[in-house]
Formats: structure tokens, C-alpha cells, sequence
């Protein structure tokens, strides 16, 4: 009989698979936390280029990361049911998935100027949004394959590898963007493009730490040898679970991103003062993000055994800890939130002052948010687990684009509330999708592993 783990050691479980990929997304969040720092001591107009054109490439990312998603769960599934073979064609076929959707969307990241105007935003702000576009679009290849490559070496519990690349990655990005925005060190200044070439570089250095990784230690897998030969059973498993995983994505931040052009429709300085705070709001969503992962891998492990107890209280553990992580959120945001906001700002800018109003206000929003933002990350990770994702896709959809851009809209712009009214939306939205989201969850994926259980028994 399996013996059954304590709540104490689902906790230490999450905290040790958890708290590198916690690190690893806060690293990656630092590489475009550098480019809005930077970019804001550069001008509030690159400031605003670079929220424009940060909303439009994670738009597409996300999309196509379905499939570097999709392979955590497979591949910590079938290493619970030690099915070697299943996990080196799971990880290959994700790569296969990705590769071809980074150069499909590859033109839309390169022209992408009249995709921008026709969004209604400031033609000068969209004019140098797209220049940076046009450079930091390449890396859209080589950040697709990392996030695949990240996924197969966390659903392996190999998280400490994927957390040091990324810090490495961070560096780096740091390093150029200095250099290149600024023209120190004997360097071009190269202002926004400098920003795109960092982005770049960071990408293709961390695709090649990983690669070197994989080669060197887990060469019984052989990730990479006759990566040509196509595997069409796998490739079909693949999409069917990946696709739906990326437009959930991709309708949780066509939220974000719809928030970003109603706040451009406001003008540059509310736009440079919403890139302030969500910048801010996403560097603790990394936190939820890294522990939705971590359950999203102890749910595929115990979907792989089909243990109910395991699946059941290692969900609970989870949501607890992103619970925590709330509170201390609202506490930081509320009563921290202007020196927060002048971080990001020169102090003798002009601008400052109504940046600064603007962006406290929105924080104060961000700290609303917090406990539903949790709720639905958390939630998708357990669904993802037990390779639930078409269904939570439909209710994400819903919850996004029929509730909460139409509410930013309304609560913005007919309301009068502006730059409050959007981030309301947003707030009503990630409620929706939270609660549908849990619900799901406690009513079916329960139930769906101790029937599997129960079949096998």
C-alpha cells in the first residue's frame, strides 16, 4: 500500500521543486524588467515602446509556449510510469510544435507597424515599437525551444539547471542592454534596437547553455539524435494538448494586452505609467507562476500513479502557499507603492509626478487582483497536471474576452474611470476564470484520477 504523504511533505515537496522555478521565472522576468528600467532612464517614449511592444510579442509567445507547456505534464507522467521512450518523444515533438510556429508568426514580429497603427495607437510610439520589433522578433525562435527544453528538465525535477541559465540569461541581457542603449563602453548608442539585440543575445545564450545541459547529462535520452525523423502519433498528442494550453495563454494575455492599448488610447504618459505597474504586478506573479508549475508536476506525477490523496493534497498545498504569497503582495502594494513606481522613473523627469499619481493608483488595483490572479494560475497548473486542458481553455476564453476586456472598456471609457476603470476589468476577469477554474478542478480532475485508479486496480 502507498504510503500517504503529509501535508507538511507536500509542502516541503513544492517549496524544494518549486522555489528554483520561482527563481528561474523571476530571472526571466528580469530580462524585460531591465529593458523597461532602462528604457525608462532612456525617455518616457522608448518607455512606452517598449510596454507597446512587450504586450505584442508575449501575445504571440505565450501562444506558441502551449507546447513547452504541454510537455511538462507528458514528460513528468511518463517518468512516473518510467517510460523513457515516451518522454525523449513527448520533449522532440514539442521542439518540432514550436520551431515551426516561431517561424510562422516571424513576419508578424517583423512588420509589425500597421498591425499597431490599425490598433489605434500614437503613430510615433508605434513607429519605434516596431523598430524594436523588428530585431527582438528573431528571438522568438530561440526563447520557443528554451521554454521546451525548461519544461522537460522541471518535469524531470532537474529545476536547479533551469534556474541557474536563466539568472546566467538575466546577466547577460543586463550586461548588453547597458552597454548597447546607452553606447557605454566604447559601444553604439543604440537606444531601443540596443534593448532588441540584448533580447536577442540573451535568448540564444540561454538556448545553448540548456542544449549543452541536455547533451552532457542526460544523453540516455537522446533528445537530438535524428531530431529530422518526424513522429506523427506523437506530434498529434502534442498538439492536442499544447494548442488548447496556448490559447489559454494567449486569452489571458490578449487580456493583459488589451489593457496595454486602452491605456495607450490615454496617451503616452498613462501608457509608460501602466508599463510601470505591470512590470511590478509580474514580478510577484512569478511567484504563482513557479508554484502552479511545481503542481503542475506533482499532479502529473500523481496522474501518472494515479494516486487521488497525492493529487488532492499536494493541490491544496499549493493554493495555500499562493495564498500566502497574495497576502504579502496586497501588504507590499498598498503600502509601498509610490516608492515602487519611482523606481522605474528618472527623478527629475518632467513626466514624473503624473506618472507617478497614475501609477500608484494602478497598484492599488494590482494589490485587488492578487488573490484571483493566484486562484486561476493555480488552478491551470493542477488542470494541466492531469492533461485537462480543453475544457479550462473554453472557460479562460470566456472569462477574458467576454467578461473582462468588455468590462476594462466599459469601466474606462464609458464610465469615465480611465486607467482605474481598465485595471478593474482586469480584476473582474481573473475572478471569473478563478472560480470557474477551481471549480473544475475539486469537481472533475478528482474524480477523474480515483476512476483511473480504481480501473487499474
Amino acid at each position: 500500500m502507498t504510503k500517504v504523504m503529509t501535508y507538511r511533505g507536500h509542502a516541503k515537496a513544492i517549496a524544494v521543486l518549486g522555489l528554483p522555478l520561482i527563481g528561474g521565472h523571476l530571472a526571466q522576468f528580469a530580462i524585460g524588467l531591465t529593458d523597461t528600467v532602462m528604457l525608462g532612464w532612456y525617455g518616457v517614449e522608448a518607455l512606452a515602446a517598449v510596454t507597446l511592444a512587450g504586450s505584442y510579442f508575449f501575445v504571440l509567445f505565450l501562444l506558441g509556449a502551449g507546447f513547452g507547456w504541454a510537455v511538462m505534464p507528458m514528460v513528468a507522467t511518463a517518468a512516473a510510469e518510467e517510460d523513457e521512450t515516451s518522454i525523449r518523444r513527448a520533449t522532440r515533438m514539442g521542439l518540432w510544435a514550436s520551431l515551426i510556429f516561431a517561424v510562422l508568426v516571424l513576419p508578424l514580429l517583423i512588420w509589425s507597424q500597421p498591425i499597431l497603427l490599425a490598433l489605434g495607437q500614437e503613430p510615433e510610439v508605434a513607429a519605434l515599437a516596431a523598430e524594436y520589433l523588428r530585431v527582438a522578433g528573431w528571438g522568438m525562435v530561440p526563447a520557443l525551444l528554451v521554454m521546451v527544453l525548461k519544461s522537460y528538465l522541471a518535469a524531470l525535477e532537474r529545476t536547479q539547471i533551469v534556474f541557474w541559465s536563466l539568472v546566467g540569461a538575466a546577466l547577460v541581457n543586463a550586461l548588453v542592454n547597458y552597454m548597447l542603449i546607452f553606447g557605454n563602453w566604447g559601444a553604439p548608442e543604440l537606444g531601443l534596437v540596443g534593448a532588441a539585440v540584448a533580447s536577442v543575445a540573451t535568448q540564444l545564450v540561454s538556448l545553448a547553455v540548456v542544449v549543452i545541459y541536455v547533451l552532457r547529462s542526460l544523453p540516455e535520452h537522446t533528445l537530438f539524435q535524428r531530431f529530422w525523423r518526424p513522429d506523427a502519433e506523437m506530434f498529434r498528442r502534442v498538439l492536442r494538448l499544447g494548442l488548447p494550453i496556448g490559447l489559454t495563454n494567449l486569452a489571458e494575455v490578449s487580456l493583459f494586452a488589451a489593457s496595454a492599448v486602452m491605456m495607450g488610447w490615454l496617451g503616452k504618459v498613462p501608457l509608460a505609467a501602466h508599463g510601470i505597474a505591470i512590470q511590478l504586478a509580474s514580478a510577484t506573479f512569478m511567484v504563482h507562476l513557479g508554484l502552479s508549475n511545481a503542481a503542475t508536476i506533482r499532479a502529473g506525477t500523481a496522474f501518472g500513479r494515479r494516486d487521488r490523496a497525492h493529487l488532492a493534497r499536494g493541490g491544496l498545498v499549493a493554493i495555500g502557499l499562493s495564498l500566502l504569497m497574495s497576502m504579502l503582495t496586497i501588504a507590499l502594494f498598498l503600502g509601498w507603492g509610490a516608492p515602487l513606481v519611482s523606481l522605474f522613473m528618472e527623478p527629475d523627469d518632467p513626466d514624473r509626478p503624473q506618472i507617478l499619481t497614475i501609477g500608484v493608483g494602478l497598484l492599488a488595483m494590482a494589490a485587488l487582483f492578487q488573490l484571483v490572479d493566484g486562484a486561476q494560475v493555480m488552478a491551470l497548473g493542477l488542470l494541466r497536471g492531469v492533461q485537462d486542458t480543453t475544457v479550462p481553455m473554453v472557460m479562460a476564453a470566456v472569462s477574458y474576452w467576454l467578461v473582462g476586456i468588455p468590462a476594462s472598456y466599459v469601466l474606462g471609457f464609458m464610465l469615465q474611470w480611465e486607467g482605474i476603470g481598465v485595471w478593474a476589468g482586469l480584476s473582474l476577469g481573473l475572478a471569473c476564470a478563478g472560480t470557474l477554474l477551481m471549480t473544475r478542478f475539486w469537481r472533475r480532475s478528482i474524480r477523474k484520477v480515483a476512476y483511473l485508479g480504481g480501473a487499474l486496480s
